[in-house]
């Protein structure tokens, strides 16, 4: 029974943490709904606004990811459980999205999408990412959670585990295979094609987390270490926005 007392005020946070996810995506949910509603006649903005939801739902949910994650980095199964699930809810919640600036590029340069619109989502992602992080220092200050610490979002914790080259090769391996299989699993059935991304996004994270953290968004990554590429801008530059990139003339002609 003391064990049990003991656990629960940890598991309180967990479910706070949950609680704050889930509702976040319910409300970007019913945002996109009133979006699509109200601005299908304006194509432009409509993808402006869709793009931006899409990037700030993912971005504030890893963010709570990252936190729950660092709180037993021995015991990961609970935190990879959550990275399963929220990339099976990405998946259902944000089709007809990116909600990452490689996979735009990657669609523009295989002539899928016009620079206009690849220029459009782009700088959407990156709005979104932005107003992301502002958004979860603004919760995280509420103190909801002995997790939230508000100083903890201005800081840098640097993720990166391993020297330069090993750094760019991660992410660019775990870019590669994730783009790859969004390209080969396009004729693969709804349900079963969002399963198959949601084990490899689990499985990059699994193996490539305790190395770089394992992003493969530049988006996602300017959010989450915004503080470390003020500091160390080239270094993260490198390993986060190009290290992604390298791969494209493979993908291309795959």
């Amino acid at each position: 029974m003391t064990v049990l007392r003991g656990l629960w005020p940890e598991v309180q946070d967990n479910c706070t943490s949950l609680g704050l996810m889930l509702l976040l995506v319910l409300f970007m949910g019913l945002a996109r709904v009133v979006t699509r509603q109200q601005l299908h006649r304006f194509t432009m903005i409509h993808t402006f606004v869709l793009e931006f939801l899409a990037t700030f739902q993912l971005c504030c949910c890893t963010h709570e990811l990252q936190l729950l994650s660092e709180q037993e980095p021995a015991h990961p199964t609970w935190p990879l459980t959550l990275v399963y699930f929220f990339s099976l809810v990405h998946g259902l919640t944000l089709v007809g999205t990116s909600s990452n600036p490689c996979g735009v590029m990657m669609q523009m340069l295989l002539g899928g999408m016009s620079s206009e619109t690849g220029a459009l989502r782009l700088s959407a992602q990156l709005i979104g990412a932005l107003c992301s992080r502002y958004c979860v220092s603004v919760l995280w200050s509420l103190g909801l959670s002995k997790y939230h610490l508000d100083e903890r979002s201005f800081a840098c914790r640097n993720p990166i585990q391993v020297d330069l080259p090993k750094a760019i090769i991660t992410e660019a391996i775990c870019s590669f295979i994730f783009h790859s299989a969004l390209l080969h699993f396009q004729e693969v059935r709804t349900k079963l094609r969002i399963h198959l991304l949601a084990a490899i996004i689990t499985f990059l994270v699994y193996t490539g987390g305790s190395l770089t953290g394992a992003v493969f968004n530049p988006a996602l990554a300017l959010s989450l270490h915004l503080k470390c590429f003020d500091e160390a801008f080239l270094r993260f530059f490198i390993v986060y926005w190009l290290a992604p990139s390298l791969d494209f003339p493979f993908k291309t002609v795959m």
